[in-house]
């Protein structure tokens, strides 16, 4: 028995700290009241879609919290709410939802990065789902402006084709988050751990729409919490290192010409463009493989099948290795 939050034990449901972060304290069951969306109640669900997220394939649903339980809603949501995604083509698309939570709570608890609340929930079957509540909502219920770096690039599917969220690099990004953020420094270096966060932990999927900023009461824009985290190597194998270029040109160097991916080297010039001092940029990447202890341990008490613990924690223990090596080294 743990808490589907943080997997504390000795919960049946979320732990107090839990319900705080995600529903202002109410007690609120970790077993919604309706059945996983299916042939029989797809289209009433799709009216709450929010759109996709793996490769496209990812459904996402709308919740507001009302006397204390979450309702599909239309408008005014709170939460969005992320099923087992129904593509056959995914790998254990099964365990989609506690991959996601597994690796928000990774994000935050061990390397320190801003995340959006979250915890695993299930519906009334039984079929497990990944919950996130949303930091664009004020408490009022009225939103803070948010832009992905999609929209900030002004790319969109007529203008840059089917792949439009592909098209670019994390320099570039970091270019932006200079241009808008007024903190610019401190954005960056958040902006930076993501990234390696996202290579360290198998993300492939990080594209242009899964970094955003926000606008403050003031005006001033903010870089956004961490969003849609998944180490996606479990369920697209074949899939590259990462969504998009480090910078243009990253190939070509020394380490990648010698290994065929990348490594410190690589992240190292990535924060140089972005104007990071390098001692801050090396302990960022350290720290990294600092976390791994704790890391096994976050996996350990997750909810995934032995089999996918052991390649998740392996593909990291790879990837630390990589980001550890410098030009030469085999």
């Amino acid at each position: 028995m743990s808490c589907k939050g943080c997997y504390s034990e000795g919960t049946d449901g979320y732990c107090l700290p839990c319900r705080k972060k995600l529903f202002n304290g109410a007690k609120v069951p970790a077993v919604l009241d309706f059945d996983t969306p299916k042939a029989g109640n797809l289209e009433a669900f799709q009216e709450h879609s929010r759109g996709m997220s793996i490769s496209g394939v990812q459904l996402k649903y709308s919740l507001r919290l009302e006397n204390k339980k979450l309702a599909l809603t239309e408008k005014g949501g709170e939460y969005i709410l992320k099923p087992i995604p129904p593509n056959r083509q995914l790998v254990a698309a099964e365990n989609v939802p506690e991959n996601e939570h597994l690796t928000m709570q990774v994000a935050a608890r061990v390397f320190g990065i801003s995340t959006a609340a979250n915890a695993l929930i299930f519906f009334r079957d039984g079929s497990p789902a990944y919950i996130t509540r949303r930091f664009d909502v004020k408490p009022d219920g009225t939103k803070y402006l948010q832009e992905d770096f999609a929209q900030l690039t002004n790319r969109t599917k007529a203008t840059h084709g089917e792949t439009f969220k592909y098209d670019g690099s994390y320099e570039e990004i970091g270019l932006m988050v200079r241009k808008f953020v007024p903190a610019a420094i401190p954005a960056l270096e958040r902006f930076f751990r993501l990234v390696v966060f996202n290579y360290v932990i198998s993300n492939g999927d990080a594209h242009l729409k899964n970094f955003s900023l926000t606008r403050s009461d003031e005006g001033e824009y903010l870089f956004a919490p961490a969003y849609d985290l998944v180490s996606t190597v479990l369920h697209t194998p074949t899939e590259s290192d990462t969504a998009l270029d480090l910078y243009k040109g990253d190939t070509d160097t020394p380490f990648y010409s010698a290994h065929g991916y990348y490594g410190r080297p690589e992240f190292m010039e990535l924060a140089r463009r972005l104007s990071l001092n390098p001692n801050r940029a090396a302990r960022i990447l350290d720290t990294m493989n600092e976390g791994y202890n704790h890391l096994t341990t976050l996996v350990s008490a997750s909810l995934l099948p032995t089999n996918l613990k052991t390649a998740y924690t392996q593909n990291v223990k790879d990837k630390l290795a990589r980001i550890r090596k410098v030009s030469g080294e085999q």
